[in-house]
């Protein structure tokens, strides 16, 4: 079946000499992986292996037979042209983490629009704003939502927050029930947006603490879930 769609580069690997494998998350049939033959060698094919830096949008047109196989692409232009995530450090170390934390998080060969529009607008204002300290911390907490298991503020003026149940509670009752300065600074992502997470002061420490809880959380609500390699560089380039 030939599918056209935006998508969404989530990783790219070399394979033999010349090929590419290439792991989208598309709008219409959610994860994709693609063999994209000889691309490395040829300067004069359509695809150029520059359309498939992590997070590049794009548009496809492409072959799908839906059987959990290798797919084909046919075509390819670039859906939005980055303007800085992928030349900025700090930008391009985000993209880096948060490709991460996509592909570790989503896998289901599904049409996920909603999904598919929160990750696209989010990566067009991270290329687009320049205060973006707080950027992972709240896509992590908005994914959840889409992902399934967004934590309930029903009771957020409670002080503890239980990590298995995602919700907030006066009492500490095990392992996984936090309190203190990272869940503080948690509720303070409740409810807001991209625009205004500059206004919200963390030092270092707080961000990379309250960072770890959330990455615990995905740990505790996804099946597989492993903490992203770049964790580290992250932690170190965001002072």
């Amino acid at each position: 079946m030939i599918v056209n769609t935006k998508a969404i580069v989530f990783s790219s690997l070399k394979y033999g000499e010349a090929d590419l494998i290439v792991k989208c998350f598309t709008q219409s049939s959610g994860l994709k992986t693609y063999l994209l033959r000889n691309v490395l060698k040829t300067k004069k094919g359509k695809l150029k292996p520059s359309y498939f830096q992590v997070l590049t949008l794009l548009e496809i047109e492409a072959s799908h037979k839906d059987k959990g196989t290798l797919e084909y692409l046919k075509e390819v232009k670039i859906s939005y042209p980055y303007k800085s995530l992928h030349t900025q450090i700090l930008k391009s170390s985000l993209a880096i983490f948060i490709a991460e934390i996509l592909s570790n998080s989503i896998n289901e060969e599904a049409e996920d629009k909603e999904l598919f529009q929160y990750i696209e607008a989010s990566l067009i204002w991270l290329d687009t704003n320049a205060a973006i300290a707080n950027f992972h911390i709240l896509f992590l907490l908005n994914l959840s939502m889409y992902l399934g298991f967004y934590p309930d503020t029903s009771t957020v003026s409670k002080k503890y927050f239980n990590l298995i149940e995602g919700n907030f509670q006066d009492y500490n009752d095990g392992k996984y029930c936090e309190s203190g300065q990272a869940i503080v600074d948690l509720k303070r992502f409740f409810g807001i947006d991209f625009d205004v997470i500059s206004r919200i002061k963390l030092t270092k420490n707080q961000r990379s603490d309250l960072l770890n809880l959330l990455l615990i959380y995905y740990q505790l609500h996804l099946h597989g879930f492993k903490k992203p390699k770049s964790l580290e560089v992250l932690n170190q380039i965001f002072q």
